[in-house]
């Protein structure tokens, strides 16, 4: 094997210097670095490398978008490992924004005059109408003072005044017995919407001698708008 010793190589004529022919391997040994100065290394379109690739920053080539993977492709963050996002994620189905109340003061009612509100969240506007919205409410403890069937505690959250999917079925029916005590929960996905809009969890049951929040038993309302 020759070697040649020299300080730098230039092209014979012309701008452009070639190294090797096609099927060629140029290796640079262990313990030699290759240094670009105020230089730009033109590599392939596609890079294979089996074993791993260090790097502290990727950006794309051109523009403000590149494109990680193919479809198909799975990436595993591996444990131990931390996944920090300090900028804006799209398209992870995150919980954008939510609005959360909760009430102990007792609320007696004969429901004659509908609704019985029991909590109101003020208006909320979506970042997008595609968005979903998952609403769920509570009411800790309701009490129906009188036996029989006559009267009965269930709850609904509704939307601008109207009722939503989200509705509990009846504490106790059939009630039997005076100071009968129940607990409900009620929840929906909901379609988004434009505008702002006003979550309400109202007592939705029936007849008299009926308390929300019994004995200062919380009742509370949760609305998240989610990213889909």
């Amino acid at each position: 094997m020759s070697k040649i010793e020299v300080d730098k190589v230039d092209p014979q004529s012309g701008t452009a210097l070639e190294i090797g022919t096609s099927g060629d391997t140029v290796t640079v040994p262990s313990g030699v670095g290759l240094t670009l100065t105020d230089s730009t290394l033109l590599l392939p379109t596609t890079i294979t490398s089996t074993t791993e690739v260090k790097t502290n920053k990727i950006s794309p080539a051109t523009g403000t978008a590149f494109a990680l993977g193919d479809s198909g492709d799975t990436f595993t963050v591996p444990s131990g490992a931390t996944l920090t996002n300090s900028g804006t994620a799209t398209g992870f189905g995150k919980v954008i924004q939510y609005l959360y109340g909760e009430t102990t003061t007792q609320v007696d009612t004969d429901h004659s005059s509908p609704p019985v509100v029991l909590i109101t969240l003020a208006g909320m506007t979506l970042s997008s109408s595609s968005n979903k919205v998952f609403v769920i409410g509570n009411c800790g403890q309701a009490r129906m003072a009188s036996s029989g069937t006559g009267a009965d505690a269930s709850i609904t959250i509704q939307k601008d005044g109207s009722n939503t999917n989200a509705k509990s079925v009846n504490f106790t029916y059939p009630t039997q017995a005076a100071d009968m005590r129940g607990h409900g929960t009620c929840s929906a996905l909901l379609d988004g919407w434009s505008g702002s809009e006003v979550i309400t969890l109202i007592g939705s049951g029936f007849g008299s001698g009926v308390s929300y929040q019994y004995q200062d038993v919380p009742s509370t309302l949760f609305v998240m708008e989610i990213e889909v």
